[in-house]
């Protein structure tokens, strides 16, 4: 069993402000953010000594629900401090950004680390679009003709030239070509049934972002695995991600209060205008197919501002308690969904940076070795 150690790097103390969308950046302290850098990038290193696989990081936009707006520089520092862990980099935004750029600045961090890149291509989620001035209703056509264009760069010696729907290049021959051969293993999110059949088409590493319910992700991994079957290849359980928040503490009744009072102000505060945004989205494109689809969306994303941990445990949403309980919760997981990988976050919205630290000393001492061998 692999894990990795996912960080959003949150803003934390903005209150009520966040609802707002986009936020006024006047409440963004650049001293202070330059504190929230420095100790987020050193817990990220410190999750190579706790035993995490792979450390990851991600891109949003005109928001404090992340300050990673270019997660290749993240990446980048992080290739510097690391030595061993596997570089996993949950979007760069693909429809969003000149995919030429991209391939080149993940061709950079593969060669700077050794070749140590997971490379994902993300569609992101809805209030990216809002925030970039980008048609959401493109986004998995771009998404698709991005992800062949990059493979090309990554893999084609000679230059080329590319005529598509959504992009143009007269010649392309990429300086440096990324390190593994024949390029970096390609992550795709798979939180839903397109998402999963588009993963599976391009023998991409399929990643549940967050697990809402046990049911619907094991209906997406079957998805995945019969899609992935019908286009000539067979998924092993490295290549299925289930992402999940994670508190360890003591006790279960301090670690259900920490992530409690976290997931409160990641869903009701830092996720206010991040949902104002994406129901624009969603009322005025096709970013997601059919309006059953879209009003699910927008029920779930509501429905989590008001969860109680309690309840969010008993469907297996999260992991949440003292190492005992959460060993029993991660093999209760793969038990029912045979993954091989949990991309986890500890830093779940105003977790206080001691409490994210104490539980991963407690993963390294007695919840890892409890479930590595799985």
């Amino acid at each position: 069993m692999q894990f990795i150690f996912f960080h959003l790097m949150p803003w934390t103390g903005i209150t009520e402000h966040g609802k707002d969308w986009p936020v006024a950046n006047k409440y963004f302290e650049p001293e202070r953010g330059t504190e929230f850098y420095q100790n987020y990038i050193d817990s990220m290193v410190y999750a190579e000594e706790c035993g995490f696989d792979l450390v990851g990081c991600n891109e949003h936009h005109f928001s404090p629900y992340g300050l990673m707006a270019n997660p290749n520089l993240i990446a980048a520092a992080l290739t510097q401090r690391t030595k061993k862990a596997k570089l996993a980099v949950f979007g760069n935004l693909v429809p969003l950004n000149n995919p030429i750029r991209t391939a080149e600045e993940y061709a950079m961090i593969d060669v700077m680390s050794g070749g140590r890149l997971f490379a994902g291509f993300m569609r992101g989620i809805p209030h990216e679009y809002v925030a970039y001035n980008s048609n959401p209703s493109e986004s998995f056509g771009r998404l698709h003709e991005a992800t062949e264009l990059i493979i090309k760069a990554w893999t084609e010696p000679e230059p080329f030239g590319w005529e598509g729907e959504y992009y143009q290049f007269r010649s392309v021959s990429i300086w440096p070509r990324p390190r593994q051969q024949p390029h970096p293993p390609i992550l795709m999110s798979a939180s839903n049934t397109e998402s999963a059949e588009f993963a599976a088409r391009h023998r991409a590493k399929m990643g549940i972002v967050l697990l809402m319910d046990l049911a619907s992700t094991k209906e997406n991994i079957r998805i995945y695995k019969d899609v992935a079957r019908a286009h000539g290849w067979e998924p092993t359980a490295a290549d299925i991600l289930i992402g999940q928040h994670m508190c360890i503490c003591d006790t279960d009744e301090e670690a259900q209060m920490h992530l409690q009072a976290g997931c409160n102000y990641f869903y009701g505060v830092l996720g206010g205008g991040v949902r104002t945004a994406a129901n624009l989205v969603l009322k005025e494109s096709r970013f997601y197919q059919g309006e059953e689809r879209r009003a699910a969306v927008s029920q779930r994303r509501r429905d989590l501002a008001n969860e109680k941990i309690e309840d969010a445990i008993d469907k297996g949403a999260v992991l949440c308690g003292s190492p005992d309980s959460v060993v029993k919760q991660i093999k209760r997981i793969h038990g029912e969904l045979g993954n091989g990988v949990f991309n986890i976050t500890m830093k779940v919205g105003n977790i206080p940076d001691p409490v994210v630290r104490k539980g991963m000393e407690l993963f390294k001492e007695r919840v890892l070795p409890e479930v590595r061998d799985l």
